[in-house]
């Protein structure tokens, strides 16, 4: 559906009631008189293939990428059709109850005098973005470039606050790996790097999309580039941290794997301790539970005592050296 739709001209909004051509032409027109430019911004989310048929047949919006913003799950890229520019970002939102990352998708088309933004899930909404711009009619005299800008800052930003919640996750981890009794966070830390995983895969498409603005080879962005060298800086350090948490969760992973063999051959050592305790009231038991008539002390009469008695010393013994050495 059709979440907003104005008119910019010099800066200022025009809300577009009714007929989208009439009021662009009309827009067009005065912008002409003015000895201006104007441009119309179209948002829409999730629409369907008959909404955004309308939009694309006004604006003349190539097919192929019409197609590709109605069914989404697409790469970050930019591409260019005809006089146009269709360039796709992932939006991410981190769910602070599961530390999941939820993955959407924002299209743009940008035009010489139009811009349209299709966006896909929850993440990332447009609104604080366009009011952002029109409290800055000096950025927004830029025109449709400026849109492109603030939406990918605004999406890059965002990574930089998800980024510091994973990081945050990752902290937890390390302490519950290091917590003396603590329970297996195989699947937790398996979990983790696979939403750390995803967020590369949202973000490091982006970065030589941005580098081609930023060196010039994108000649719409021109009015705007040195904005968009801030916003590549923005990601690089983003792609930096991400790459450190995924190596980070590697190391987790390794060490808690070796505290749990650490603690499996602890254990071990304990089953061997005791059964090498139990092994010496059993041997003598053996020893006189054969069926023999002439055995040593089968007469005497506190041979039975002397026995036990023997049995509970050595096993003293035993547990005494084995304390000694560690092993219980």
């Amino acid at each position: 559906m059709i979440v907003d739709q104005a008119i910019y001209s010099r800066g200022v909004r025009r809300t577009i009631d009714g007929d989208i051509s009439d009021a662009f032409d009309a827009a067009r027109a005065q912008a002409e008189r003015e000895g201006g430019r104007c441009f119309v911004w179209i948002g829409l989310h999730e629409p369907s293939q008959a909404e955004f048929e309308l939009v694309r047949e006004e604006l003349g919006l190539h097919p192929l990428a019409a197609e590709d913003a109605v069914k989404a799950h697409q790469r970050p890229k930019l591409e260019r059709y005809d006089d146009s520019l269709f360039t796709v970002l992932k939006t991410l939102t981190y769910a602070d109850a599961t530390s999941d990352i939820e993955v959407g998708e924002i299209m743009l088309f940008v035009g010489p005098d139009f811009v349209v933004t299709v966006r896909h899930g929850t993440g990332n909404p447009l609104g604080p973005v366009r009011k952002r711009l029109e409290a800055d009619g000096e950025l927004l005299q830029h025109g449709p470039a400026a849109v492109l800008y603030a939406v990918c800052d605004q999406v890059v930003d965002t990574y930089s606050e998800i980024v510091h919640e994973v990081e945050v996750d990752i902290i937890e981890l390390e302490r519950a790996v290091f917590r003396p009794g603590g329970s297996d966070v195989t699947e937790d830390i398996y979990s983790l790097k696979r939403e750390v995983l995803e967020f590369r895969t949202a973000q490091d498409p982006l970065v030589p999309v941005l580098q081609e603005i930023v060196r010039g080879r994108v000649p719409e962005c021109e009015p705007v580039r040195e904005y968009f060298r801030d916003v590549l800086d923005h990601l690089l350090r983003v792609d930096g941290q991400v790459d450190a948490h995924n190596e980070l969760l590697n190391s987790v992973l390794t060490a808690h794997l070796a505290l749990m063999g650490k603690q499996q051959n602890e254990d071990m050592r304990k089953i061997s301790s005791w059964a090498a305790v139990i092994a010496v009231p059993t041997m003598v038991a053996g020893f006189y539970g054969m069926n023999f008539d002439h055995m040593p002390e089968l007469k005497w009469l506190y041979g039975y005592p002397a026995m036990m008695s023997v049995m509970v010393v050595v096993c003293v013994l035993v547990y005494v050296r084995l304390r000694k050495s560690g092993w219980l």
